[in-house]
């Protein structure tokens, strides 16, 4: 797959539709790399809940969209979540972002389009005098985590879950 004209931008909550088959894509990849931890399996219900979380951060003005478009295709995107701080834990100011999801098409990964997403990303953080970013990468996605790395992020929690299908300890 051949990128012609590759063009990064904000969009609206009008767009949040046109990402759904990246977001599946990145379930599927999460679900294959992440091995004994359950996920989500119903890809449907999956991209609803997905979906109702970025129409809610977008509509309330809590997060913004950022597309990577070629030739009028979505290719890759990256939602970010704002939200208040400071934090009890961390030393991060009175707002910090969570990038919540990036995902690339498959077919067009390791090209350099997440880098240009996350750069329009730190751009658009410094327009609204964001400085912290957190990122939570899926245990297994080792190839998501050197990317952050090497912008700087580094581990700082990890977080455990218990499912309520399995027993107390």
């Amino acid at each position: 797959m051949t990128i012609k004209r590759l063009k990064i931008e904000l969009a609206g909550v009008e767009r949040v539709d046109e990402v759904r088959e990246l977001w599946l894509e990145l379930h599927r990849h999460h679900r294959a790399v992440v091995g004994t931890v359950p996920l989500v399996e119903d890809d449907a219900a999956s991209w609803q809940r997905r979906r109702a979380l970025y129409v809610n951060r977008l509509s309330s003005g809590t997060g913004f969209l950022v597309l990577a478009i070629d030739d009028d295709a979505v290719i890759g995107y990256a939602l970010v979540c704002i939200e208040d701080g400071p934090d009890d834990t961390f030393p991060v100011g009175d707002r910090y972002a969570e990038l919540y999801s990036l995902s690339v098409a498959p077919a067009l990964r390791g090209r350099g389009i997440g880098t240009r997403l996350l750069d329009f990303v730190d751009r658009e953080l410094e327009t609204r005098s964001i400085r912290d970013l957190k990122i939570a990468v899926m245990v297994g996605n080792t190839a998501a985590q050197s990317l952050y790395e090497r912008r700087g992020l580094r581990p700082a929690e990890t977080v455990l879950y218990r499912f309520g299908t399995e027993p107390l300890a």
